[in-house]
This record gives C-alpha cells, structure tokens and sequence, in this order.
C-alpha cells in the first residue's frame, strides 16, 4: 500500500523522487526548518515540469487520469467535483479526472489550473508508460517509469529528482 501512494505500481523499471523541498538535514527538522532557496518554485510548477518532462514517454498524452485526494479536494474542487467518480485505496480516496496531459502542464484544466493549484496525488497515461504519485505526507513526489524516463528526469536542469528504490526508508521531516 505504501508503495501504491508513493510511487505507483510496483512493474516499473526504474523510480524516482522529486523533491519539491531538500531532504531534512536533521532527524527532528521541520518541514517549515528547510533550507530552501527563495527562488525555488512552488510544488504545481515543479510538478508540471516533471510531467513536461515525461509526456515524450507516453503514446496516450491525449488520455491521461488525474487523482485528487479527497482531503485536498475539499477545498481545491467544487461540490459537484468532488461527487466523483472515485478511487479508493486503503486510507486514502481520491476524485478522478481525465484529460490532457498538455492541459494540465500548461495550467489549463480545472480544477488545475494556476500555481496554487493541488498537486494531483496520482497522474498517469492510458498506457502506462508511468506513474507520477504526489503524496499529501512526505515532500517529494514519486515516479515510476522506464529508465531513460527516469534518466531524462535526473539529467533535467532546475528539477530536484534523484533516483530511488520504492522499498528504501526516505528521508522525512518531523
């Protein structure tokens, strides 16, 4: 379960994390205690970019699904928004969207669209290429893909990602 909501499903070749914030320096540092560079962007653009970034690896960027979870749906999406349809994994439901992957990269599809919109907590292509999850917990967002995906998102400028192993304990502010 913990896998699912951090990286995806657990067939790909190779996975990633992209920190949205730097890894805690200590055990006890706070998520507001982190070293961040004032021009750092914020969670949605870096997200975006990572999808940007990803969208070559699919055949399908027209026929994506987007997952919002239900505790940020609250106050990111409307009533008749958070009605559904819904996915639900153990502790966690999220409202379904689908789309185009070029829409949400470039802020255009509600309820996605501005910086300050919710970073979807699940967002793949009707292939499955890959897996870009972004839990509510830790400060990273995790992907699963190919390794020349992955490769492509560890070589990309001004993109925080390093490689990871879904069953490693991660770095976690307190």
């Amino acid at each position: 379960m913990e896998q699912l909501i951090t990286f995806g499903p657990a067939d790909y070749e190779a996975y990633a994390r992209l920190r949205y914030i730097p890894d805690p320096t200590s055990p006890d540092q706070r998520e507001t205690d982190a070293d961040v560079p004032a021009d750092r962007e914020l969670w949605t653009p870096q997200a975006r970019r990572a999808l940007h970034v990803l969208a070559p690896f699919t055949a399908t960027p027209d026929q994506c699904f987007f997952c919002v979870w239900e505790g940020v749906a609250g106050s990111a999406l409307s009533a008749a928004e958070r009605q559904g349809p819904l996915v639900t994994v153990p502790h966690r439901r999220y409202v379904l969207f689908t789309g185009r992957l070029a829409d949400y990269i470039e802020g255009r599809a509600e309820p996605f669209d501005g910086d300050s919109a919710p970073v979807p907590a699940f967002v793949w292509p009707a292939d499955r290429r890959w897996c870009f999850t972004s839990d509510v917990d830790p400060h990273w967002a995790g992907i699963g893909a190919d390794q020349a995906a992955v490769d492509r998102l560890l070589a990309t400028v001004g993109l925080d990602v390093v490689q990871a192993m879904p069953a490693e304990r991660f770095p976690a502010y307190r």
